[in-house]
């Protein structure tokens, strides 16, 4: 045992308050693991003393076993170089034109970064998140670059864009355990360097390495939003849609299109999230919404009859209401047995809800049971798209009728159209195997 001090709870309701949320985290644990995310955060973030913050999330995350690989931007650290050497900014078509005095800008901006990052990853003093961290970092040449070159008459010299990744080394690096630092810079063949935009870059990685997860940290004005409303999940339909629409600001619709360009990559998750918020990240990858927006193939949120692999996290889920008498008591072989029965409702490949319908020979009424739904995805409406597909499969078998046996949740099927009845009125084989100790309040509802 470890001889370091650890954190006190103040009281017992806060620690079993730890304790619950740290074991509703722990699917997105296992499903992460050995997962690589590209993680690209800009200038900005540090310019604003974020950097601490950010480097203590991320190597909580690898210390989860993600393979994490970081993109930096650097576009106010240029800016800061220009002004000390009293050097114009030159834009056009929002790319930054970099004649040679800009691109020593762009070098020693990206220099100075760097050391900044892999200093604040080589921290490890004691009681800090960073205590007994051992994290190596690893950064080089890994991007070939072509210049943008001419357009519309506009010479963009120094400017480029990333012409190929070179996957194997970072692969390797990754294996090893450690972070992938990647600049915002480039390298031709011939020697030269060429300023890169952090989305291009962090795209390329993210396809070249078939990342699992694209994470843009933007400021909050970056973030896509239709018609001011926040998204927390976006097809890539409605992205292309979106950025159509032409609602979005400049850098929403310039990031927004890199996430999307990623995605038709191959990249499972795209994310923009905006970096203000403390912990946003954790919050992203480890909350059911999220803070940011989520772009996707298609909506992650599925509807689906269960199987098999599914018995474990069902049986997390209705444990603690068998636990306090809210659900009779099924145990992890008969949830086996009757998989065939259960519908569950997931995100993101994790399960949130559970529902089961019985049906009993020669009756017209079926039985829903086991109707469960986290408790921190109550309020999302799950538990009555549950109820839904339950009802719809009951009438799919012909059933006109279905019957619910609840201690605890009487109100919330009341208000859905269930009606108070008597035991007598259950099918014959349910009637027999009624628990009277329970108690139950029999509940109806005429499909």
């Amino acid at each position: 045992m470890s001889n370091d001090p650890l954190p006190s709870l103040p009281n017992s309701s806060v620690g079993h308050g730890f304790v619950s949320w740290l074991r509703s985290v722990a699917p997105y644990i296992h499903a992460f693991r050995n997962q690589t995310f590209v993680i690209a955060f800009p200038g900005e973030l540090v310019a604003e003393g974020r950097l601490e913050s950010l480097v203590h999330d991320v190597a909580l995350l690898q210390a989860m076993g993600m393979r994490i690989v970081l993109a930096y931007g650097s576009r106010p650290q240029v800016e800061e170089q220009l002004r000390l050497r009293r050097l114009e900014d030159q834009y056009s078509q929002g790319m930054r034109i970099t004649d040679p005095a800009a691109l020593e800008c762009a070098k020693e901006a990206a220099g100075e970064l760097r050391l900044d990052i892999e200093a604040a990853f080589s921290a490890g003093l004691p009681n800090t998140p960073m205590g007994n961290s051992r994290i190596r970092i690893i950064s080089g040449n890994f991007v070939t670059a072509r210049p943008v070159g001419i357009v519309d008459g506009i010479d963009f010299q120094h400017t480029g864009l990333v012409r190929k990744i070179e996957t194997d080394s970072i692969q390797q690096a990754l294996k090893g355990g450690s972070i992938v630092l990647v600049p915002p810079l480039g390298f031709s063949p011939t020697g030269d360097a060429f300023n890169l935009s952090l989305e291009d870059v962090a795209a390329s990685l993210a396809v070249a390495l078939d990342a699992d997860k694209l994470i843009f940290l933007v400021p909050d004005g970056a973030v896509p939003r239709d018609q001011t409303l926040p998204l927390s999940e976006i097809s890539e339909e409605a992205a292309e849609g979106l950025l159509a629409k032409g609602v979005l600001s400049e850098q929403a619709s310039f990031t927004l299109s890199h996430g999307l360009r990623a995605c038709r990559g191959g990249v499972e998750r795209a994310h923009v999230v905006p970096y203000e918020p403390d912990g946003s990240l954790l919050l992203e990858l480890f909350t059911h919404d999220g803070v940011g927006v989520m772009l996707v193939e298609e909506t992650l949120e599925a509807l689906r009859p269960a199987t098999v692999d599914d018995v474990a996290a069902i049986v997390s889920l209705i444990e603690p209401l068998e636990a306090d008498g809210t659900l009779a008591p099924r145990g992890r072989s008969a949830v086996e047995r009757e998989i065939d029965r259960f519908t569950v409702i997931e995100h993101d490949g994790v399960i949130f809800g559970c529902a089961a319908l019985y049906t009993f020979e020669g009756s017209p009424m079926g039985e829903l049971g086991c109707l469960m739904v986290r408790p921190d995805t109550r309020e999302k409406g799950d538990g009555e798209r549950l109820l839904k597909s339950i009802e719809h499969q009951a009438r799919q078998a012909g059933l006109r009728a279905l019957f619910v046996l609840t201690t605890r949740t009487t109100h919330w099927f009341l208000k859905r159209g269930f009606q108070p009845a008597q035991v007598d009125e259950l099918p014959e084989v349910r009637k027999s195997l009624y628990n009277r100790d329970r108690k139950s309040q029999v509940l109806i509802k005429t499909l």
